[in-house]
């Protein structure tokens, strides 16, 4: 029920390892890190009020999260992370013109854990959980709330310092009132800035 065709996201770290220089980092060992973020999406895209699918929501959402990160295992090749966050929504006054749809939060849950098979190299299995989200229209309550899990797998593959590709596959395997997909996408991170060789 929302798109991100454009958001802003801001990030804190509550807890973390010490600054390392770059010369320090090759001999950088992780220890549990906390953080904290919340992503901000305005009402982007085109939304024209008479129409049944729009590529705009006409309304905002904020999406704060909390997460944490702990290395473990021999020379810390393995990593859990867990984090819970939440979709929250405001009203949009112009559904199908003149109706106003509201929808609850939506909760989620999401754990991946991940081994590092070389410097360059680690894998993961991804799983996501979220539920309810129930939508409102005038007052009237639609009994759609959402019930989804997907399971899912990454491979990171470092070229250089600054270039990585990901390879990601996700399968949605409950899906009440929510996307049902298999899916499989491929990304290219370019990095830049101070400190890289």
């Amino acid at each position: 029920m929302y798109n991100r065709l454009v958001f802003v996201c801001l990030v804190l770290v509550v807890l973390r390892s010490p600054d390392q220089l770059y010369a320090q980092f090759e001999n950088y060992r992780p220890t549990t890190s906390v953080g904290v973020s919340l992503i901000i999406s305005p009402p982007t895209g085109q939304y024209n009020a008479n129409k049944l699918l729009n590529l705009g929501s006409n309304r905002w959402s904020f999406k704060p999260e909390i997460g944490i990160s702990h290395p473990f295992g021999h020379k810390q090749q393995w990593v859990l992370d867990v984090y819970a966050n939440a979709d929250f929504y405001n009203d949009n006054t112009s559904y199908h013109g003149i109706e106003i749809l509201r929808q609850q939060a939506l909760p989620g849950l999401e754990g991946h854990i991940s081994y590092s098979c070389t410097p360059n190299l680690w894998v993961s299995l991804d799983t996501r959980y979220s539920f309810r989200g129930d939508t409102i229209v005038n007052g009237t309550d639609q009994n759609d709330a959402q019930q989804n899990f997907t399971l899912g797998s990454e491979v990171n593959v470092s070229i250089n310092p600054r270039n990585l590709l990901v390879f990601k596959f996700a399968k949605a395997l409950v899906y009440k009132n929510g996307p049902v997909y298999t899916g499989f996408s491929l990304e290219y991170i370019f990095s830049w800035g101070k400190g890289y060789k």
